[in-house]
């Protein structure tokens, strides 16, 4: 028997020794894509999420580069982290609040100041300044996933506070949905009347707390929120300017991918096996018996792994299919083994 207790002391010693010893140097990719639930492979995906790993020998991330890739109808992949865009304004336009899709309505666009051209218009805002001193502003609101549209003469007043101008008062228009995954889904404006532009979530934290808007309130004037966004007043009076564009808050894809990438840099991917504590028994209670996360309706239980104000290893976007891609790498650098991954919700 002491020989029995010998002998798994010696393998357990060796497999202690082993650990601490092997070499995790290399480049390790993992991915998540759409359709996988539905048994959609990877070589016929739409869309899809790269995690690339750097690690040293004692498994410390060098590096982390995390891409999303979406194929367009040409069948060309292209990131969503890609901030070129291309703006035009009509100024002559008045724009008008699109018609939300509900019941047997159909979605309507509404009219639009603005032609865009990007690969995606998560947080994005564009401004411009007509000769005449004509101001028009998009932005993309996160809760909705509506870009909302303001229009200012050279006779407003731009001392009047953001929380002035409301749907209801028509300061600000819902023109165009960008996206039909909102977690707030209006049917009708109506409802929504006395929102203002960072009136959407509980919190102005989430458009403000960082990036481009960073510091302003709901009770910031308007001159405030358009200085910050690029436009310069003289004696009171814009001056004119070619559109402008930018992504606010934590930047729109580019800057959620990049602030993940640096959250991850210097940690030791053995101790940092997910990018979500899936102990949080309100993520827990989500994943089924194949591991997929948010597929059921599970009581107490959510489908989505979000943090908007404080993120989500550095994220304050959706992370379950980050969170997948990059478990993958580290099956690939055989820290944990595909049993292990939660296949996030795409």
């Amino acid at each position: 028997m002491k020989q029995h207790y010998l002998f798994l002391a010696v393998v357990l010693f060796l497999s202690l020794v082993y650990m601490s010893c092997k070499d995790y140097s290399g480049i390790y990719t993992g991915y998540s894509w759409q359709g996988e639930a539905q048994g959609v492979l990877l070589s016929d995906a739409t869309q899809k999420i790269e995690t690339t790993l750097t690690l040293d020998k004692k498994s410390k991330i060098t590096d982390a580069k995390i891409l999303f890739y979406v194929k367009n109808k040409k069948g060309e992949w292209k990131t969503r982290q890609d901030t070129n865009a291309d703006v035009k304004i009509d100024y002559s336009i008045t724009p008008t609040a699109a018609t939300p899709q509900s019941g047997t309505n159909e979605y309507k666009k509404g009219a639009s100041m603005f032609t865009i051209k990007t690969n995606d218009l998560m947080s994005f805002y564009s401004v411009g300044v007509s000769k005449d001193g004509v101001i028009a502003f998009a932005f993309v609101e996160p809760m909705t996933r509506y870009m909302f549209e303001m229009k200012f003469d050279s006779k407003f007043d731009f001392n009047k506070t953001i929380d002035s101008l409301t749907i209801g008062n028509g300061g600000i228009v819902p023109s165009t949905r960008t996206s039909g995954s909102g977690s707030l889904k209006p049917v009708q404006w109506s409802d929504l009347s006395d929102k203002n532009l960072f009136g959407f979530y509980r919190d102005s934290y989430i458009y403000t707390g960082r990036g481009t808007f960073k510091g302003l309130t709901p009770t910031s004037t308007i001159k405030e929120f358009l200085e910050k966004a690029g436009v310069s007043f003289v004696d009171g009076k814009s001056v004119a300017m070619e559109p402008v564009y930018g992504f606010y808050a934590n930047g729109g894809w580019a800057g959620n991918y990049k602030a993940i990438e640096q959250f991850l840099t210097g940690k030791d991917a053995r101790k940092y096996t997910s990018l979500i504590d899936w102990t949080n028994q309100k993520y827990a209670k989500g994943i089924n018996k194949e591991n997929f996360f948010g597929l059921d309706a599970t009581s107490g239980a959510t489908k989505t792994v979000q943090n908007s104000s404080d993120g989500i290893s550095g994220a304050t976007v959706r992370m379950s299919r980050e969170s997948t891609s990059y478990q993958r790498a580290l099956v690939n650098a055989n820290i944990i083994k595909e049993s292990e991954v939660v296949k996030g919700r795409f």
